[in-house]
């Protein structure tokens, strides 16, 4: 009878040192015991990948970008090629790959490269020859066009991407993220004391609250196990204890509407005022941002008056700078009064399956970020969130305040025949 196949992935802070290593050595070869073949996707160590950054921008301040992806791409080939070796010390069967030689193929793109095609003929090979495949995560190898083959990577949290591709590659039973927290929770449980762990959340909803700033999942990861139906637990490195799983949720609508709450630090406010209230203006301003590359969410326009309105949007804090430069002259083009910017600004986020068409729950959001005396600046909605912009240091009140209204402390009865129907 063949061996259930697992992918498991470890993340940076689990293979941080040498003895973090050799504590994930252990579980691997503990997980070998009871029978599983295994497939091990690792992140760089600890903070490696910005370390190498670094040194690249201090040699020149503009890194040519193919061989800065093959400068990033060496710190996930020193984690695998550790994790095997602490391997082969506990006697177990082991070999580190690549990413290119566990054949993952990418399109061109350097730094931001997306998985094209798995062709796990390597891996299989491994595997029928009893060893514990060990791949570099976050890399694959793309061709241009007379067929020579770069390295490139895939942008961050692309270990879990590739994690997550092999499992529905491979046709894995479970695709298992290790990291430094034991699974899903309805807040921050840093910033929200009384946050709970969930021990299953859909798909659709774990795209939201990833979406929304959740930094335990990758926003492509999950999508890529939705689209195959990988079934994803997230369990921590650190301990053992029950995970949470990200799974096709069929007992959604039985469930409280709210299941849990996002935030997001990385978000700054753009506001054009007095901007001319005629047809085209809108692409006049995000066709150019869109060429930069720079990402727009939050999006509200006022009611013109005298043939002028206020536009205004949100872009992630990191690239306010950039986006400043692209609109400057575009604003003067265009004849606004002036091109504001605010930094100090948070999103905050109420997150569940069917809320959109469930009456009530944002009078009630609403209702307790003003009994808190939290100001909203932006509302944004979808099928399954609402989304709030605040002040950024009004964040820990807000979150305090929506997790307790929405009674996310709770467990939720449904919980139970979600456990049960998980152990069947």
């Amino acid at each position: 009878m063949p061996r259930p196949l697992v992918v498991q992935k470890f993340g940076g802070s689990s293979v941080a040192d040498a003895d973090r290593i050799r504590r994930v050595a252990r579980r691997i070869a503990r997980e070998r015991e009871v029978g599983s073949s295994l497939v091990v996707v690792v992140s760089a160590m600890g903070d490696t990948t910005d370390e190498l950054l670094a040194l690249a921008t201090a040699i020149t301040d503009e890194p040519d970008p193919r061989e800065l992806d093959m400068l990033l791409a060496t710190g996930e080939h020193q984690s695998a090629t550790l994790v095997s070796m602490a391997l082969h010390a506990l006697g177990v069967k082991a070999i580190s790959l690549t990413g290119p030689q566990a054949g993952i193929t990418t399109d061109g793109r350097y730094g931001r490269a997306r998985i094209a095609n798995v062709d796990p003929v390597r891996i299989r090979e491994e595997i029928e020859r009893g060893n514990v495949v060990i791949v570099a995560g976050f890399q694959g190898q793309s061709a241009d066009a007379v067929g020579r083959a770069e390295m490139t990577t895939l942008g961050r949290g692309g270990s879990d991407t590739t994690a997550v591709a092999l499992a529905a590659a491979l046709a894995a039973e479970r695709c298992q993220i290790f990291t430094d927290v034991r699974g899903i929770y309805t807040a921050d449980p840093r910033i929200v004391r009384d946050a709970r762990q969930l021990p299953v959340i859909g798909y659709e909803e774990m795209l939201e609250l990833a979406h929304q700033g959740a930094q335990v999942m990758q926003v492509r990861a999950v999508e890529l196990g939705w689209v195959n139906a990988v079934v994803i637990e997230v369990l921590s490195s650190f301990e053992d204890a029950p995970g949470t799983l990200i799974k096709e949720d069929l007992l959604v609508e039985q469930r409280n509407k709210v299941r849990g709450l996002a935030h997001d630090r990385n978000v700054a406010k753009v506001t054009v005022v007095a901007v001319p209230d005629r047809p085209g203006v809108a692409r006049t301003l995000f066709a150019p941002l869109a060429e930069a590359g720079i990402n727009v969410d939050m999006i509200v326009q006022n009611v013109g008056h005298g043939g002028a309105t206020d536009l205004s949007f949100t872009v992630p804090r990191v690239e306010l700078a950039k986006a400043k430069k692209v609109l400057e002259p575009i604003v003067r083009e265009l004849g606004a009064r002036e091109l504001t910017t605010d930094a100090s600004v948070a999103k905050v986020s109420i997150v569940g399956a069917g809320l959109h068409n469930a009456p009530g729950y944002a009078a009630r959001m609403f209702g307790t970020l003003a009994d808190a005396g939290v100001n909203i600046e932006m509302i944004s909605t979808s099928e399954v969130r609402i989304t709030c912009m605040i002040a950024e240091e009004a964040l820990p009140k807000a979150l305090d305040a929506l997790h307790g209204a929405f009674e996310l402390a709770r467990p939720d009865p449904v919980d139970a025949k979600a456990a049960g129907q998980v152990a069947g």
